[in-house]
């Protein structure tokens, strides 16, 4: 019956979107057979109302911030959660939830594909919020500890690689070294670019760009987060948690694709998003212009290449 409905679901994708790539429409056949199987919980969701969802996922981060987070907590406020499941280190992620368990030390970023059980589980030119909230990530770890004399701009940088190809989305030496020249007499730099010790990683290789010790030489007033971790880990449960804190202080971010992207997109203020054409399907369905900002209301700025980085720097920072 499955496989019937997902290929006549194919077929009103390909009659209502003729211009679309065919390989494209899968993304948006899946995200309606997802919305058409949340059918089935009408009642435990608009009647019975007793906690009885279990929220289990453990693909990619990216999935998981823009999907099902905003599921699970639509569930929390409803009354219907029951517990959540993820990966290690994810509970000050889901602080909302009474019973979370770290039950995955991986993720694998193919148990993305054939999930349905959240409204919206992939791409998708349009999606469904009517069980997605926004998970008040700033409100909740809004702090007094991460304050510093100016305001806050963080760097969330990556080097990883990408669709089994080298690095495309990141800022190398010379680019950082610009932006820090350029900001931080007016800005509080933070630099973010987490280790493979200190979260949880699928099939993206992290690789090293060797630029923590040049900053600490050559930029002594940027804070790494790496360093701040150090610093305060007996103060938080996890790193997680420590860039959820300092996070939830700034209002000025530059990101990169994926989930670097989307965490920073929590926060409010304005996002920065590096993220070259040719690789994510975010280009293809206008997706820095829908799901992004509606993580927080954040203003996203999408930023094709370095230049533009610098320009929209030039313009809003």
């Amino acid at each position: 019956m499955q496989q019937f409905v997902l290929k006549a679901l194919y077929v009103l994708v390909t009659v209502k979107y003729p211009r679309l790539r065919p390989d494209l429409r899968y993304f948006i056949r899946d995200n309606y057979y997802s919305r058409l199987n949340q059918f089935q919980f009408w009642a435990k969701d608009y009647v019975t109302k007793s906690p009885y969802k279990v929220v289990d996922f453990h693909g990619e981060f990216d999935q998981e911030l823009r999907y099902v987070m905003p599921f699970a907590y639509w569930h929390f406020l409803n009354g219907t959660l029951k517990k959540t499941v993820s990966s290690s280190n994810t509970k000050p992620f889901y602080f909302f939830s009474e019973n979370h368990e770290e039950k995955y030390n991986k993720r694998v970023w193919e148990s993305g594909y054939g999930y349905y059980e959240v409204p919206n589980m992939t791409h998708s030119p349009s999606f469904s919020f009517s069980k997605w909230k926004r998970v008040p990530l700033k409100a909740h770890y809004k702090n007094d500890v991460f304050v510093y004399d100016k305001p806050i701009l963080i760097i969330a940088n990556k080097y990883n690689i990408e669709w089994d190809k080298p690095p495309i989305n990141f800022l190398d030496v010379a680019a950082l070294d610009r932006i820090i020249s350029t900001y931080k007499s007016r800005y509080q730099i933070i630099y973010n670019r987490p280790l493979s010790t200190q979260i949880v990683v699928d099939n993206s290789e992290i690789m090293d760009l060797n630029e923590h010790e040049w900053m600490r030489q050559n930029h002594p007033e940027v804070l790494l987060m790496n360093d701040l971790y150090g610093v305060h880990k007996d103060k938080v449960s996890n790193f997680n948690h420590l860039q959820l804190m300092v996070y939830a202080n700034c209002n000025r971010f530059i990101s990169m694709h994926g989930g670097t992207a989307a965490l920073a997109s929590y926060f409010e203020g304005i996002n920065i998003i590096l993220s070259h054409p040719g690789g994510g399907m975010e280009h293809h369905f206008n997706e820095y212009a829908t799901i992004f900002p509606a993580l927080s209301g954040a203003k996203i700025l999408h930023a094709k290449n370095r230049q533009e980085v610098f320009d929209y720097l030039d313009t809003n920072y």
